[in-house]
């Protein structure tokens, strides 16, 4: 397959990239920093707001993966919710355009999406038909995000949602936060430790991507989730446990918030309880390499 993927250089764009490539495919990443390619992986610039030649590397493409956007990491001010925000909307925008100009455009595009879309859920899990969207900064950036996917009339190509939960892999994501932590005996439950963690292992997003695409029935929102997501707690003593180390300080809600602020984030990411489940892809079949924490723990 020829597959295009933007929003390439982060930590999933890396895998989805190399995964794919390995399995003999034709990987193009549209990329706004200048690289060579790499075994089966080609780099194409482009600044994701305007069109330019990179839109002809569309042209048959099997697939399309929208990656781009600012990470959330990082401290709300209003600079960086305006950029966390446009950053999404004109990426996706500006794929619609170039993909109306095509002969021959892309025949499915998957639009990343995040999981916390769904309100703070400590009471019962959340899936995409009965689960239930709040609003505040990083809700309403979701909505925005997906609304405008929708909007975008690529009547020739499949479109899908990816709600992705937090992701785990052996490269990167938050787990080598996680696992700092208790290498340096902070390893305890984050404030009260009942706040629901949904979670994935990159792999299964890949998996997932193959899934979804050779099912040609589907289409719409996907949550991207271990069907077991654990508490806080049981996903720091998970950690604990593959490290072999026995204890872990916990963390009270008041030093997260000095602790986010002297590394430019937000306690939002910790304590958000995201109650996620994948009723669409477990009711499609699919099975996840990835179930449990404890097998991802085993590989990473």
């Amino acid at each position: 397959m020829k597959i295009v993927i933007t929003g390439g250089s982060g930590f999933i764009g890396t895998y989805l990239a190399e995964y794919f490539a390995e399995k003999g495919n034709e990987i193009i990443i549209l990329s706004r920093q200048q690289h060579p390619p790499k075994n089966k992986i080609k780099y194409v610039f482009w600044d994701a707001r305007s069109l330019g030649d990179w839109k002809d590397v569309l042209e048959n493409a099997d697939m399309l993966i929208n990656l781009t956007g600012k990470s959330v990491n990082c401290r709300y001010t209003e600079k960086n919710k305006k950029e966390i925000l446009e950053s999404r909307i004109r990426s996706t925008t500006i794929l619609g355009t170039a993909i109306n100009t095509l002969q021959h455009p892309p025949k499915i595009w998957f639009n990343a999406a995040s999981a916390t879309i769904y309100r703070h859920a400590d009471d019962y899990p959340q899936d995409e038909l009965t689960g239930e969207i709040g609003s505040d900064f990083s809700m309403d950036v979701c909505k925005a995000w997906e609304k405008c996917f929708y909007e975008q009339n690529v009547q020739h190509t499949r479109k899908i949602v990816l709600r992705m939960a937090i992701t785990l892999g052996i490269e990167g994501g938050v787990i080598l936060r996680f696992k700092n932590l208790v290498r340096f005996g902070l390893g305890g439950k984050m404030g009260h430790g009942e706040q629901m963690m949904s979670w994935v292992h990159v792999e299964d997003i890949a998996r997932s991507i193959e899934f979804l695409a050779a099912n040609e029935n589907m289409n719409g929102i996907f949550n991207i989730s271990s069907p077991y997501p654990l508490n806080n707690d049981a996903f720091m003593r998970a950690i604990r446990k593959a490290m072999g180390i026995t204890f872990g300080i916990p963390t009270p809600r008041w030093f997260l918030a000095f602790g986010a602020f002297l590394i430019g984030t937000e306690t939002e990411l910790i304590m958000k309880s995201r109650w996620v489940i994948p009723q669409k892809l477990i009711a499609a079949g699919f099975h996840f390499k990835y179930s449990k924490i404890e097998e991802v723990m085993k590989d990473i």
